[in-house]
């Protein structure tokens, strides 16, 4: 393979979890998951955001630091890559969006000190999807502490992953405009996804692809 570590990223609803676990079963990859299901803050942040923003994204830091140097140490030998569905980045581009100024400053120091220990991704791969879609896929899979998100959330989260972009021209960042596909349910979309990301070179910085 050409890559050691590959991410799948996305705004929430993307599809980046039932990408990354079907790359995992075709190319025989190691799977790492997000165990955002865990965080006992999750529920309780989508009914009180600002009661509840900097406990919840300073546990998914400790939790996303603790999985990712775990699991990135202890590589298994019998698999071809390892993929994960999130990358610890993510956590400061929410917690941008979620906490007040004095406590995102402070948020931002703790990042930067654990962020340096961790590997950094050999591609990062972005599935873009337009808020209506997102927010269709969000009452698709039906979590109750979900429904009541947003559009203007998912938009700024979309916002602080461009931004994030642009600012890391170190890393190889793949856009993929899954609109107009169904890998899940389409055999022939997850082949296209998979011949892009796999079969295609790409440049340190940002490059997009839109498959149709």
């Amino acid at each position: 393979m050409k890559h050691n570590f590959v991410v799948i990223e996305g705004n929430i609803g993307a599809g980046k979890t039932s990408l990354s676990k079907m790359i995992a079963e075709q190319y025989n990859a190691k799977l790492i998951l997000e165990q955002f299901a865990e965080n006992p803050f999750l529920p309780k942040f989508y009914k009180s955001p600002s009661k509840y923003s900097f406990q919840l994204e300073t546990s998914f830091l400790i939790e996303r630091h603790n999985q990712l140097k775990n699991d990135l140490q202890n590589l298994d030998l019998f698999k071809s890559f390892v993929i994960s569905d999130y990358f610890f980045s993510k956590s400061l581009i929410f917690a941008q969006n979620t906490l007040k100024n004095d406590e995102f400053q402070l948020y931002n120091k703790i990042f930067n000190i654990v962020y340096s220990s961790l590997p950094k991704p050999d591609l990062y791969i972005y599935l873009h999807v337009s808020v209506d879609k997102l927010i269709e896929n969000i009452k698709k899979r039906g979590r109750e502490y979900e429904q009541n998100i947003k559009p203007e959330y998912l938009l700024e989260i979309q916002k602080g992953y461009f931004n994030y972009f642009k600012q890391h021209s170190e890393i190889k960042f793949l856009i993929i405009d899954t609109n107009c596909i169904d890998f899940v349910n389409n055999i022939n979309d997850l082949k296209k996804i998979t011949s892009s990301i796999f079969e295609n070179d790409y440049k340190k910085g940002i490059n997009r692809i839109y498959i149709i």
